[in-house]
């Protein structure tokens, strides 16, 4: 991947409806299908896309979780197939092979589901109905550079954007961390930013590392969302954002960029690092 290649993400802001799987299948298709169609290399879609969110009881959210082998994984891998390297991440409701339900994001191309991770970090009363996930998040290397995701919560633990974004023995820190995501309304001061996208910019500053964020529109059950859709680049500052109602948001980034951590000659964002102080956060 050459330091100038530019990456076009596409951060699609949609509104599930919760239960019906066969329509939010055809909505989130057709999203990735007008995305890549209008020239997106990396598509992010919201957290639970296929399912909706607010669910009843767990028994409505079994109703409509799927495997990583469902025929929506499918479609968005034919979709992938109309442009060199396209790259979807997009959130579903899983059905475990141990027969437990994940909050769950995939991780697809042209030649299907590439990786599968499960929220680790559930909230509220997600607590009620899914199981939280065991792995840190995956990070794919795709024609585009090295996708990491999680989902929603997740962001807000910098142990976990930490995580996917530093460079181990096993694997590479990520270009990109791709974030499927439904964000509750809450109150905000005028003129402030969505908390969680003050969170993701903070997380990509410090990391040096792009964030896509994809949340949902609309009205769900009695709960608002955010719709805070937003692209943050490495150097932590929104380059786009969708607003209100559904819509997407483009940034061309260049992915590689993320892979320089320096902010001086003498300053290192991962070398200057002190893990031998900091036993306390573990």
């Amino acid at each position: 991947m050459s330091s100038t290649t530019t990456t076009r993400v596409a951060a699609c802001q949609l509104a599930p409806t919760v239960g019906d799987l066969p329509a939010n299948a055809e909505v989130s298709a057709t999203a990735v299908r007008t995305a890549i169609s209008a020239g997106a290399d990396v598509v992010v879609l919201p957290e639970l896309v296929t399912s909706g969110y607010v669910f009843s009881s767990p028994e409505e959210a079994r109703g409509v979780a799927v495997t990583p082998e469902h025929g929506v994984f499918a479609a968005w891998a034919a979709a992938c197939t109309a442009r060199d390297g396209a790259v979807v991440v997009g959130g579903f409701c899983e059905l475990g092979d141990d027969g437990l339900l994940y909050n769950s994001a995939a991780v697809v191309d042209a030649s299907g589901v590439r990786a599968v991770y499960r929220k680790a970090h559930l909230w509220d009363r997600e607590k009620l109905v899914f199981t939280p996930g065991s792995s840190a998040p995956p990070v794919v290397d795709t024609a585009h550079g090295r996708i990491a995701v999680m989902v929603c919560y997740d962001l807000e633990f910098p142990e976990w954007t930490r995580t996917a974004a530093l460079p181990t023995a096993e694997r590479p820190g990520a270009d990109l961390i791709a974030v499927p995501t439904n964000w509750p309304l809450v109150p905000r001061p005028a003129g402030e930013r969505v908390p969680e996208v003050v969170i993701a910019m903070a997380a990509a500053r410090v990391n040096h590392v792009a964030i896509a964020c994809a949340d949902r529109s609309g009205t769900e059950r009695g709960v608002d969302w955010n719709e805070g859709t937003s692209i943050v680049s490495a150097d932590g500052w929104v380059v786009s954002e969708v607003g209100a109602g559904t819509g997407v948001a483009w940034a061309d980034l260049d992915l590689a960029a993320s892979r320089d951590k320096r902010l001086t000659e003498h300053a290192h964002l991962l070398d200057d690092r002190r893990p031998e102080l900091y036993g306390a956060v573990v």
